[in-house]
């Protein structure tokens, strides 16, 4: 039996079984499109068709997924606390665990920072938002975290409004 590497993303590499028994020992997640089956000829060995079949980041589940810590103040009653969210898979006592998760994962992209503060020099808007502050840390990605996020300007609060419902909603 014999073994590859194989790079996800963000994630690094990690070595998985080829062969026979891999293929078995996997389960089928993904969905098999007809380009894939057609791009496998019929006389190629069925640890080629398995592998073809199911992507490395299917075959090789990240030990314990994403996990964030999400510290609220001064947003007022109910919003304000310590929150903790797990994704892939989905957990903790965040208020809104599925949409954090589904939100965060929609916004995440190759070679960019989801929690990246507001560029220096940006023109923003003079337009107070509150006084609620939150601090983003842990895990996403595969890569740490460490972010704070305020609403004392324009940009401050868009950059707060695209992170909810990681953060809370703030009216």
């Amino acid at each position: 039996m014999g073994s590859v590497l194989s790079g996800v993303p963000g994630r690094g590499w990690r070595r998985i079984r080829t062969g026979l028994a891999a293929s078995l020992a996997v389960p089928f997640t993904a969905s098999v499109s007809v380009a894939a089956s057609v791009a496998v000829s019929v006389s190629a060995p069925l640890s080629t068709v398995a592998l073809a079949a199911v992507p490395a980041a299917a075959a090789v589940p990240v030990p314990g997924g994403d996990h964030l810590t999400v510290v609220v103040r001064h947003a007022g009653a109910g919003r304000d606390g310590t929150y903790e969210l797990f994704c892939h898979p989905g957990g903790g006592h965040h208020p809104d665990v599925e949409g954090a998760c589904r939100g965060l994962d929609a916004q995440t992209q190759w070679g960019r920072d989801v929690f990246a503060p507001v560029p220096p020099g940006s023109v923003c808007s003079m337009i107070y938002g509150g006084p609620a502050t939150a601090r983003v840390t842990g895990r996403w990605a595969g890569r740490p975290v460490d972010a704070s996020f305020g609403r004392g300007n324009g940009c401050e609060t868009a950059r707060w409004d695209r992170m909810v419902p990681l953060l809370p909603k703030i009216t």
